[in-house]
């Protein structure tokens, strides 16, 4: 064969092998980003987006650990949303819980681990020092406090109750624990339009860090 017609040859031979590279890479990163997705959704709520149990918990543990006695943990409890239900439907009852899951992530932060508990509950551990505790928290209840408009021209008026345990106040860093202090607390302020913060810790009956009662302890799992 002639040098011109080998060199062709050649060159066709090596584009094609960079061709067949190129697609098979472009297969693994499609691939690999499917994978990706996959794996996200399986950690996130499908309505709020928010981390489900399993992810929440793992993220609150590292930022306990992390954070130490400047770490809160805050419990969410939507305020006569079953009345918005029956009243307004259940597509302005996930509207407003669509609406407090991105005013918790943004009153939260990008580092913090904010989870939908269940139903109309949520759960938030983040960095929170206590000269700034009481103010934010307050702040906090506001935001919950503002009316949610629906997407017909609606206003929903919602409200939530708020509480929070801190590893200093309650004597302990462990997640299951701060998180009953936090239940306990929210459950002595439900309705006050005040988040409670929890002092020592008083044992109450629990499931997996939960009062013994509320909906969803069966299902929360043995991680909380």
């Amino acid at each position: 064969m002639a040098p011109a017609p080998r060199a062709r040859a050649h060159f066709g031979r090596h584009a094609l092998s960079l061709t067949t590279l190129a697609l098979a890479l472009a297969g693994w990163t499609l691939h690999a980003r499917s994978l990706h997705r996959q794996l996200a959704a399986t950690r996130r709520d499908p309505l709020t987006g928010l981390l489900r149990r399993d992810a929440y918990t793992a993220r609150a543990r590292r930022l306990l650990a992390r954070h130490g006695d400047d770490a809160a943990v805050v419990f969410i409890d939507q305020d006569h949303f079953k009345a918005v239900n029956d009243t307004m439907g259940h597509a302005a009852g996930d509207a407003v819980l669509t609406a407090s899951a991105a005013r918790l992530t943004a009153w939260a932060g990008p580092h913090a681990a904010v989870g939908r508990l269940g139903g109309d509950e949520f759960a938030v551990v983040l960095e929170l020092p206590a000269a700034h505790r009481e103010q934010r928290l307050a702040h906090l209840v506001r935001m919950l406090h503002a009316p949610v408009v629906l997407k017909d021209g609606r206003t929903v008026e919602v409200a939530a109750s708020v509480g929070a345990a801190a590893p200093g106040a309650v004597g302990s860093r462990d997640l299951a624990v701060l998180q009953r202090a936090a239940d306990t607390a929210l459950y002595d302020g439900k309705h006050s339009g005040h988040a409670r913060l929890a002092a020592a810790h008083t044992a109450v009956p629990s499931v997996n860090g939960r009062r013994a009662g509320r909906p969803g302890t069966a299902a929360w799992g043995q991680a909380a």
